[in-house]
């Protein structure tokens, strides 16, 4: 089945992280089509909440189903020697239930049946004993069958040599393959030893690229909410509301000077000069905002407000340089710009909505900030 997420429920003012996919649940005039919802704490909801015996339950019963019972069933596919099929199981009841513990499982952070065979292949590769065989023996049969071959991530050959190494020797690979021998074994042992090479190069090579991102985790998100009654002077003690548009720090750009940022994005987006000259005139920024919103504005401005408001907070920063300082204190946060009063294109408005471009701009000048300090190339060791 195909899951998605994220998906959520709140219980006991706690949230539930969760995961959906499609079902078909009978109803009164035949089947139609459901989201079953799985969350981190075993709740299953479709329709109703009940948990996973419940939903054993309701597919023994023909209540939910894994495909249309009103359509004819796709044609199979043709008959090929199992050992070396390269198609998945058919989805079963059973395969689904045991997919679902997998859900639940990655939901709380805990490996899945795949993760758990892949563990076992490492021991198995680092101490390739019987028992260590074994153990990949029951790690990869606990996998649900539509699963298996997918466990080793291998295109070409499936699952296959998994299939091979849990033949015991002597045996029949998939019970109409060739024989299980020992070469066979050492053979499975040499492509593991090779698969494990290739992740670590592709690691390697990928930690090469990636080598200027941070070593450690980035700090918490700031987020900067918007205010009533905004000061028309700046406060004798600063905090980080000091990053906001409506911060009283006077400004020059293009020419002009303007109270704040605000002032300067709705007086350059007018159309008309006398507009202009009245939103960076007026009294606070809230004048500012509903003049410049009630005016003709230039016909290309949700093309150029991006980097006008960019200039503007560059402007902003590098002529106040306490200000400077507080946002370059932020360090490398995410920052979220929240707010009612300016458009969701500029702020951060919660769960997917809101472009949060206010935020995002503040980071590239906190960024533009710490470029300053780079005045040379590092001096030759040779």
């Amino acid at each position: 089945m195909v899951w998605k997420r994220p998906t959520y429920r709140v219980a006991a003012g706690e949230r539930i992280d969760g995961a959906w996919s499609h079902v078909w649940v009978q109803g009164h005039s035949g089947y139609y089509v459901e989201d079953l919802f799985v969350f981190a704490d075993g709740v299953i909801r479709c329709g109703e909440s009940f948990d996973l015996p419940g939903l054993q339950r309701r597919l023994h019963s023909g209540k939910v189903a894994l495909s249309d019972p009103g359509r004819p069933l796709p044609e199979q596919p043709e008959q090929t020697p199992r050992w070396s099929a390269r198609y998945p199981e058919p989805l079963t009841h059973n395969g689904f239930l045991g997919e679902i513990r997998d859900e639940i499982s990655m939901l709380n952070g805990r490996p899945t049946t795949s993760d758990l065979c892949r563990e076992a292949i490492g021991r198995y590769r680092g101490a390739p004993t019987e028992a260590n065989r074994l153990l990949v023996k029951d790690a990869y049969l606990t996998i649900p069958a539509h699963l298996r071959v997918f466990v080793l991530g291998d295109m070409d050959r499936q699952d296959i040599p998994l299939r091979q190494l849990v033949t015991e020797l002597g045996k029949p690979v998939g019970g109409d393959g060739p024989i299980a021998t020992v070469e066979m074994h050492r053979l499975v042992l040499e492509y593991f030893e090779a698969s494990h090479r290739g992740i670590q190069h592709s690691g390697d090579r990928l930690a090469r690229l990636h080598a200027d991102d941070p070593a450690t985790p980035r700090t918490a998100t700031i987020t900067l909410h918007e205010r009533g009654g905004p000061p028309v002077e700046p406060p004798a003690t600063l905090d980080l509301f000091v990053l906001r548009n409506e911060f009283p720090a006077p400004l020059s750009y293009a020419g002009e000077t303007y109270p704040t940022v605000l002032h300067g994005y709705w007086a350059l987006a007018a159309h008309d000069r006398d507009d202009h000259d009245r939103v960076r005139d007026a009294p606070t920024v809230y004048a500012a905002h509903e003049i410049g919103g009630s005016c003709v504005l230039r016909s290309d401005w949700s093309l150029a407000r991006t980097a006008v408001m960019a200039g503007l907070l560059r402007a902003k920063f590098t002529q106040h340089l306490e200000l400077a300082e507080i946002l370059r204190s932020t360090a490398d946060a995410p920052i979220s710009y929240t707010g009612y009063s300016e458009s969701p294109f500029w702020t951060d408005q919660g769960r997917d909505e809101g472009r949060n471009w206010v935020g995002r701009l503040l980071e590239l000048v906190r960024s533009e900030l710490s470029a300053t300090t780079i005045h040379h190339l590092p001096a030759d060791r040779s």
